[in-house]
């Protein structure tokens, strides 16, 4: 491709989330992911603006409140855009408990609001970049992570951290199927794929394989 992908993060102070901005050049569109608490929303909209970028869609990994909680923010800054989510995790948008914030005391309701199923096997297109949805479901329903094999990078929500995985403690979560999950969908992928996470530093799919102490032995 002319033009490479490039990714802003914006990280929230509470819990460290790490929201995206997804774009090819500027002046052209964008897509925004996992817009978290203030401050982040303030901030992906003002590099929006600087860089003339239009959002053609609002990306949910899954639904937990670190992930959601900007969605209202950002659909006031921008109109009417596309949400995307896997239908699966729709509940999460009207219900503190399935999102989680019920149990930090800052229920979050974010919906109801139109969203589009994030089908996993589907592709999407971004400026021609295309991305192909994986189902990484497992630390919570209707998981789903990003891959553009074209570039070489895949965004994994809270599906893997650098050295780590995400939580499978919760009421709905599945410490078998996400496992299997993120060996099948994420740890076939290429070596060198850099892995965007929902929290914590860019890492590489070979580094985890090699190394993350949750993700050895055979496939499940």
């Amino acid at each position: 491709m002319d033009d490479p992908v490039q990714i802003a993060t914006f990280v929230d102070a509470q819990f460290g989330e790490n929201a995206y901005v997804v774009w090819r050049r500027e002046g052209g569109p964008c897509w925004i992911v996992d817009p978290g608490l203030p401050p982040s929303d303030t901030q992906i909209r003002r590099h929006v603006e600087q860089k003339s970028l239009a959002p053609e869609a609002l990306i949910l990994t899954h639904g937990h409140l670190d992930h959601i909680a900007g969605v209202p923010a950002i659909l006031k800054a921008f109109g009417t855009v596309a949400v995307y989510m896997a239908d699966a995790a729709k509940g999460a948008l009207v219900d503190p408990g399935e999102n989680l914030s019920a149990d930090f005391g800052l229920p979050v309701v974010v919906g109801p609001i139109a969203t589009v199923d994030l089908a996993a096997g589907q592709t999407l297109t971004l400026d021609g970049s295309r991305w192909k949805v994986l189902d990484t479901s497992g630390h919570s329903p209707g998981g789903r992570s990003l891959y553009c094999g074209e570039v070489g990078i895949v965004i994994v929500g809270d599906a893997l951290f650098q050295g780590s995985i995400g939580r499978t403690d919760f009421h709905h979560s599945d410490h078998a199927l996400f496992i299997h999950n993120i060996k099948e969908k994420l740890l076939s992928l290429p070596d060198e794929t850099l892995v965007y996470s929902g929290h914590g530093p860019v890492t590489t799919i070979g580094a985890e394989r090699a190394s993350n102490p949750f993700l050895q032995g055979p496939l499940v």
